[in-house]
C-alpha cells in the first residue's frame, strides 16, 4: 500500500462519518457517539498526514503551496469541530455547523485527491511512497 491509499482508506471512514452525522438529530446517544468517533478521525488523520505526507512535500517547491493550503486547511476544520463541541446538540445551529463542516472537510478531501495526490505522485519516489504509507499507518493504529 503507497500513501496515497492508506490517506484514500481513511478519507472514505471521514466522508461515512459525515454523512451519519447530519442525518442525526437533536440531544441523542447517536448523535454523541458519531460525533466523538468523528472528531477523533480528524484529528488522527489530520495530524498523521501533516507529519507522513505534508512535511515531505513542504520542502518540494512543487508542492510547497498546495501542502501549506491543506495545513490550513486542517486548522478551518478544527475550528468548526470546536464550534461544534461550544454548541448544545438540541441547537438548530448544531446541525447547521454540522452541514458547514460536512462541506468543508468533504472539499479538502477532493481537493487532496485530486490535485495534491497528483502532485506529489510527481515529487515523491516509490520508496517515499511506500515508507511514508508505513509511517502515516503506523501512526493510525498507535492512535486508534
Amino acid at each position: 500500500m503507497n500513501i496515497f491509499e492508506a490517506l484514500r482508506k481513511d478519507h472514505e471512514i471521514q466522508r461515512s462519518l459525515l454523512e451519519k452525522i447530519v442525518n442525526t438529530s437533536g440531544d441523542s446517544e447517536e448523535r454523541n457517539e458519531i460525533f466523538k468517533s468523528l472528531k477523533k478521525e480528524l484529528s488522527m488523520h489530520a495530524d498523521g498526514e501533516e507529519r507522513h505526507f505534508y512535511v515531505p512535500l513542504i520542502d518540494s517547491d512543487k508542492t510547497q503551496e498546495k501542502s501549506r493550503h491543506s495545513i490550513a486547511e486542517h486548522h478551518e476544520i478544527d475550528e468548526l469541530v470546536e464550534e461544534l463541541e461550544k454548541t448544545e446538540y438540541s441547537s438548530s445551529a448544531w446541525l447547521k455547523i454540522a452541514k458547514e463542516l460536512k462541506e468543508k472537510v468533504e472539499h479538502h478531501l477532493d481537493e487532496e485527491e485530486h490535485e495534491v495526490f497528483q502532485m506529489a505522485g510527481k515529487v515523491l519516489t516509490d520508496e517515499q511512497k511506500q515508507t511514508l504509507a508505513n509511517e502515516y499507518l503506523s501512526h493510525m493504529q498507535k492512535n486508534r
